[in-house]
């Protein structure tokens, strides 16, 4: 069966990333007296930059922009966002709570955008892979540790989603010639040296493909100041379509890279 019904279906959690964007008009200081500590206290959202052992499932977290950098898709609210809020949760009332409540507070001064999906089961995973790189991933570190945050959305093509599951899989692991000379590596061997020290987490859109106007994959990494190279040499190697042929598919939003904050008054100091 090459039907997408066989793929996992199940939602785990919602997602959010609000772009904040300075406007020309409004008071910025009193945004940032805005109470959104206690909103977020209210909604149960843990605060990520201490996450402690076990990642909150219930969280948010605050971005202070240090830039950004334009792709394939043309998203000024993404390119020239000042701040970006990250929020999680199972219930996805909590994020719509979050949203309004947000825009509320800090309008006009601050614009706000909002990017969501949804969070499911790995697609492609098996007991191996899991091993290989699930088991060997790193969790969310203090932001301390790993004060870096990286936010790049993207989508597939159209010819993308016409291919079926099944050889859309095939774009993950690495292709041999008759010989056994490896062709290409994949996705999977191109990202091996981010494994250990970047923190990735993935939304996807409820619907594939993804409504005109919204991304299919809403993709985020944290690291330390050490492995920030790390994450521009496994971008850089995705991007080979010689090493990664499935990179013929993607068309990328910009790479906001900011760097995480222990409070929504931080965002402003």
């Amino acid at each position: 069966m090459d039907s997408d019904e066989v793929l996992a279906s199940e939602i785990l959690g919602h997602g959010a990333y609000f772009c904040l964007r300075r406007s020309s008009d409004g008071d910025v200081a009193k945004a940032a007296a805005a109470p959104i500590h206690s909103l977020a206290q209210r909604l149960g959202l843990r605060n990520e930059f201490d996450p402690g052992e076990t990642p909150p499932a219930e969280s948010i977290a605050f971005l202070r922009r240090q830039g950004a950098t334009p792709a394939d898709i043309d998203d000024d609210a993404v390119l020239q966002a000042d701040w970006v809020i990250h929020v999680a949760s199972k219930r996805p009332e909590t994020i719509t709570e979050l949203s309004a409540e947000t825009a509320r507070l800090i309008s006009p001064a601050v614009r706000v955008h909002v990017l969501q999906g949804v969070r499911r089961p790995p697609s492609y995973t098996g007991a191996a892979m899991t091993k290989w790189a699930y088991e060997r991933q790193v969790v969310q570190q203090p932001g301390t540790a790993m004060p870096n945050a990286f936010l790049v959305p993207m989508s597939k093509t159209a010819e993308w989603w016409r291919k079926d599951w099944m050889e859309r899989h095939t774009y993950f692991l690495p292709t041999y010639d008759d010989e056994g000379r490896m062709r290409a590596e994949g996705h999977a061997l191109t990202t091996e040296a981010g494994i250990a020290c970047l923190l990735r987490r993935t939304y996807r859109s409820a619907t594939h493909p993804a409504p005109d106007g919204a991304y299919d994959f809403l993709t985020y990494f944290e690291c330390a100041d050490r492995d920030v190279p790390t994450f521009h040499q496994v971008c850089a190697a995705l991007r080979d379509v010689k090493r990664n042929p499935e990179w013929r598919f993607v068309r990328e939003g910009p790479t906001w890279h900011g760097r995480r904050v222990a409070s929504w008054k931080e965002l402003f100091s």
